[in-house]
């Protein structure tokens, strides 16, 4: 054979082994495909597409969809990140009820209607809702501020900061210094105060009043800001290196127990978090890990797909590739046959109650999950939704 030959037989072998005939999409394509499957217009999308359960079925978590507008602008795809923060826009617009700068936790998945419908099912002659998606929990909304304060960071619009603007002066009402308290439980007219703090909500409200602050240059949202990581400093534990993940109803005393998110949130979001926290991350490998992935808490029993992701993308932004890649192996094990990711490699207690009833321990099930595929974009493209940016703060 001539050294032609020999030379276009080698490439047609790369090309036929250097990867599989059929390799899973990124998740940024499957994103994008998930958003295209939500209708036309400004969309919500399903948090759990395949849910039968009456609680989760048709359900956009307000969470979930921040999430995925944030990671579609880490990839770089405006136009599918901008359908769901306009669906935002329209619920801050069209709410059947409030007209006051709040969201709901979770809306009814498919274009956005006016007014904008809350998910649900019937029960005889009723109409029945969920209270916790009825109701509005500060760090959900803190998501949709950074996920508006991306979009308006990376040119799509400056309506996108307004949003994000009138969410602020809404959330700003839940202060209760050191930070903010949970927020609402519940439907109108008039729904439950949570008057406990979340570690993790405030640090939420830390990354986003500071983007608030950098794009509207008010300081008095830094200020914000600063309130928000003072309840996250109190609630930080030297003798154990963790995070506590709140305070009880009374707003001040700690609730020790260890959340995933509590340990891992302060270094990705809070400016020399790694420097002043890094001792978190050995709690939550001690505590949190099962095989070589993350569960959700310490009372967690199965890996929690989100979670590692978050995981895999902290260790990336601090240039433990190596740690990075192992991570993402087993988020990648998590894959769905539709392409994205299951919540859990099976169902799991998360070792919190549900607020609609105490007595339902609060779950993780091993169905595809729109957070999970979110996660798996941003540690893909090494996009921290705290900064917008490929960087630690």
């Amino acid at each position: 054979m001539t050294r032609a030959g020999i030379a276009i037989a080698l490439a047609i072998f790369a090309l036929l082994f250097a990867a599989p005939a059929h390799a899973a999409p990124d998740a940024c394509a499957v994103l994008a495909r998930q958003v295209d499957g939500a209708g036309q217009g400004a969309v919500f999308v399903a948090s759990y597409p395949t849910a039968t359960d009456k609680a989760l079925k048709h359900v956009a978590f307000l969470y979930d969809n921040a999430a995925a507008a944030l990671a579609l602008t880490g990839c770089g795809d405006m136009a599918h990140a901008a359908l769901i923060g306009d669906a935002i826009l329209a619920a801050l617009d069209h709410d059947r009820f409030w007209k006051d700068g709040r969201l709901r936790n979770g809306y009814l998945a498919g274009p956005a209607a006016n007014p904008v419908t809350l998910a649900g099912w019937r029960e005889g002659a009723h109409w029945a809702e969920d209270g916790y998606q009825a109701g509005s929990d500060t760090g959900n909304l803190a998501w949709a501020m950074l996920a508006l304060l991306g979009l308006y960071q990376h040119g799509a619009g400056d309506k996108y900061r307004q949003g994000a603007l009138r969410l602020a002066m809404y959330v700003e009402k839940s202060s209760d210094a050191p930070g903010f308290a949970g927020g609402s439980f519940g439907g109108e007219p008039t729904p439950q105060h949570n008057s406990w703090k979340s570690t993790e909500h405030n640090i939420d409200l830390a990354a986003a009043f500071t983007r608030l602050a950098e794009a509207t240059q008010d300081l008095h949202w830094m200020l914000r800001a600063n309130q928000a990581h003072a309840l996250v400093a109190a609630m930080w534990d030297k003798r154990c290196g963790c995070f506590a993940a709140g305070t009880g109803l009374d707003g001040r005393t700690p609730n020790h127990f260890l959340a995933l998110d509590a340990q891992l949130w302060p270094l990705l979001a809070l400016p020399g978090g790694v420097v002043r926290y890094g001792a978190a991350i050995k709690t939550a490998r001690n505590k949190m890990m099962v095989g070589d992935g993350f569960t959700y808490s310490e009372a967690g029993e199965a890996v929690w797909t989100e979670g590692t992701a978050q995981a895999a993308l902290l260790a990336s932004l601090m240039h433990q590739q190596a740690q990075a890649s192992r991570l993402l192996a087993v988020v990648e094990r998590a894959r769905a046959p539709d392409g994205s990711y299951f919540a859990a490699d099976r169902d799991t207690d998360t070792g919190f109650r549900l607020d609609t009833d105490p007595a339902q321990p609060r779950r993780y099930f091993h169905l595809p999950h729109l957070g999970a595929l979110a996660w798996a974009a941003l540690a893909q493209r090494r996009f921290n939704p705290f900064t917008g940016k490929n960087a630690l703060p």
